[in-house]
């Protein structure tokens, strides 16, 4: 069990050629993908940019006081600098001039106990004490005393206007990057959802087509819930890979090498203090990649198979009922249920080191900036702001590597799930369609099997040497044993599975050289077991062609005596049908799937043991759509009760895989071979049955 239901899958973390087969899926988007990056771009400088105007608002407004004025005549000051009017004097901030000049008096303003002095001289803020002296106001710098003149708000005021200005300016740039951001974003979200939604759609279209078109040996070998995981988990996967990590990667490199560049440029010592820790995010990315890839591929098979089990489980409910192996069943899931949770407990202690060490880290980072460069803002060697800059912008370094945790796990879950969807789109149906198909009509019904071996394993025969023919119009009834090879004769003439030697001809063209759809269509089949889908009976007829409408679908009901039992219904044919029809008997499905049939008009007809466990009414209703729908065509039945086939034209006699007899009814009974042994054998069990 453990083989059917688990995944095979390859080592390779990265596989280089299969992330160039996912891009092949992203080709057609590859303009809106770039477009995207493009946008990711103007969002990475708006990212960039923000920390880069509040360290300006700090600098070169909110703390502009520290900047000195100076005492400039009126002819000396350069265009476009900012100047004050104080006390009949021109102040302009040395800021604004490229150089003082010669004997130029100096003036700082200094905040003490809330209240702001104009400090004449060179004075260091945070060295000065403002103190009275003989009845003047003075600042104390050391033994130096330096003359302070108190600023009242209105002249503060005029002091600080270009600062609010600034500020104000530089607050209404900072909404204006905030929106475009905003509307940037939501644009490249969008944009790119809208790109990934239709890669998924058309990846699921593609593995939907590719299973719908496999041979019926596969799914022998696959189980329904792992076929559903591909579909559905794993498309998923490769969606959040092209939206979460194809594009957004690039949003990543692009902040990492700006917040460098930034950085460098603004102070190279503080940059070179600040990404000292690089290393050791390097180191800690490689662990981390080796231990969580075998963490998240683990994850990935346990999920894989408990869908499998699940769907397995569910499907036969029934059985499981009838022979009270509910203990049984819910101690194997919970086995595997079990395991599924120990594969992720080791999935979330890959995360719960790595996580926290990164932040670790981050604070690392940060002590390391305010060790370096906390005394140099007091020393008034590096600014306030750009002390605030860097903090800022190695949070925003430390994101993307933080981000990097999620989406390693996006990416190799869409590595070990595209391995699992190219194993799917990989695995080639053995029957295929020739090049050159030979054009056919409609079927006379004509078929012939010359010399038939068949095998599903190996040289396991299953039919050995089978020769024989079927006219057009005949009805042809196949009995044997168990086992003899009748439902594998349906098999080939469906073209479900290829003949090891030989041939099968219809209409004298053999099968092999026409296209499958144009042999199917032609050929109808009712199974011993009727197959529904959900949906209403007027669906389960006409099976979504569109060519079949509600008048045909009566028609064909009323004459394989269908209608009957579809009028007692509360919605007629509009009545709902459960999945594969769990509220209809037996008796109604085979009606159901008789009137299908003709629906589709088949020019030879295939009844798998029709008329198998129904009552005695629904089997003569049976019987009388069977007389109906097979007259004028060719119909190859599949008998275990001989009295259903008494009035075929032709009955094939198989045992362990060759013909041993044939003829009409009465014939085979005077051979007194072993049709007549089986019709005794069935006779007595009637015989003993009624008694």
């Amino acid at each position: 069990m453990n083989g059917f239901h688990e995944d095979e899958l390859q080592e390779k973390p990265i596989d280089l050629h299969i992330f160039r087969r996912l891009l092949k899926y992203a080709r057609p988007y590859a303009a809106l993908m770039v477009f995207c990056i493009l946008l990711l771009m103007v969002v990475t400088a708006a990212d960039l940019a923000q920390p880069y105007i509040v360290r300006s608002a700090l600098d070169g407004y909110i703390n502009a006081f520290k900047i000195p004025y100076l005492e400039v005549p009126r002819d000396k000051i350069p265009p476009g600098a900012h100047t004050v009017s104080w006390h009949d004097k021109t102040l302009v901030r040395s800021s604004d001039l490229s150089q003082a000049p010669p004997g130029a008096t100096h003036y700082r303003i200094v905040e003490q106990h809330g209240k702001y002095y104009l400090v004449q001289g060179f004075a260091e803020n945070g060295n000065v004490i403002i103190e009275t002296v003989d009845g003047e106001i003075v600042a104390r710098q050391g033994e130096k005393l330096l003359k302070a003149f108190p600023l009242d708000p209105d002249e503060l005021k005029r002091f600080r206007a270009r600062d609010v200005e600034g500020l104000t300016r530089l607050s209404l740039i900072f909404v204006l990057i905030l929106f475009i951001r905003f509307a940037v974003n939501y644009v490249q979200v969008y944009l790119l959802q809208y790109a990934g939604q239709n890669i998924i759609l058309n990846l699921r279209k593609e593995i939907f087509s590719h299973i719908e078109n496999m041979h019926l040996s596969y799914f022998d070998k696959n189980p329904v819930g792992r076929l559903v995981t591909r579909v559905t988990n794993d498309t998923e996967t490769l969606n959040e890979m092209y939206t979460s990590v194809l594009v957004n990667l690039f949003k990543d490199l692009f902040l990492l090498l700006g917040i460098i560049i930034v950085m460098m440029r603004m102070n190279f010592r503080m940059a070179i203090a600040a990404l000292s820790v690089a290393p050791i995010i390097a180191v800690a990315t490689v662990i981390f990649r080796n231990k969580a890839r075998e963490a998240y591929r683990e994850v990935r098979k346990k999920i894989a198979r408990i869908n499998a089990t699940l769907s397995e489980n569910i499907t036969g409910m029934k059985v499981i009922q009838i022979f009270n192996r509910e203990a049984k069943k819910f101690a194997e899931f919970d086995r595997i249920n079990r395991e599924y949770y120990l594969a992720t407990m080791r999935e979330l202690q890959v995360f719960a080191v790595f996580r926290p060490f990164l932040d670790l880290v981050y604070y690392l980072s940060l002590s390391l900036l305010i060790w370096y460069g906390g005394p140099r803002v007091i020393r008034g060697m590096l600014s306030f702001g750009t002390l605030y800059a860097f903090v800022h912008y190695m949070g925003q370094f430390f994101q993307p590597i933080n981000d990097l945790a999620e989406k390693f796990n996006i990416l190799q879950s869409a590595m070990a799930s595209s391995e699992r969807i190219f194993q799917v789109l990989d695995t080639e149906s053995p029957i295929k369609d020739p090049s050159d198909p030979v054009a056919v009509g409609r079927f006379r019904g004509e078929i012939e099997f010359r010399n038939v071996w068949f095998a599903y394993e190996g040289e396991d025969w299953v039919l050995k040497d089978v020769s024989f023919k079927v006219e057009p119009g005949e009805t042809v009834a196949l009995v044997g044993a168990t086992g003899a090879g009748k439902t594998s004769i349906i098999n080939l003439i469906c073209r479900f599975y290829d003949v090891n030697r030989g041939q099968i001809l219809v209409d004298g063209v053999d099968i092999r050289d026409m296209r499958q759809s144009d042999l199917r269509r032609q050929i109808g089949v009712v199974q011993q077991d009727v197959f529904l889908f959900s949906g209403d009976i007027k669906y389960n007829i006409r099976l979504n062609d569109t060519e079949i409408d509600d008048e045909k679908i009566r028609e064909v009901a009323r004459y394989t005596n269908a209608h009957r039992f579809i009028e007692t219904k509360p919605n007629k044919y509009d009545e709902e049908v459960t999945e594969r029809g769990g509220t209809l008997s037996a008796g109604q499905r085979q009606l159901l799937a008789f009137a299908r049939a003709l629906a589709f008009d088949p020019a030879i007809l295939i009844l798998d043991e029709a008329t198998s466990a129904v009552d005695t009414e629904t089997e003569s209703l049976i019987q009388d759509a069977l007389e109906k729908i097979t007259r004028g065509r060719t119909t190859i039945i599949i008998a275990h009760r001989l009295s259903t086939v008494q009035h075929a034209d032709k009955i094939i006699v198989l045992h362990k895989g060759r013909i041993r007899e044939c003829g009409t009814h009465e014939e085979l009974l005077e051979k007194r071979g072993l049709y007549y042994k089986l019709y005794l054998l069935q006779f007595k069990e009637n015989r003993s049955g009624t008694n």
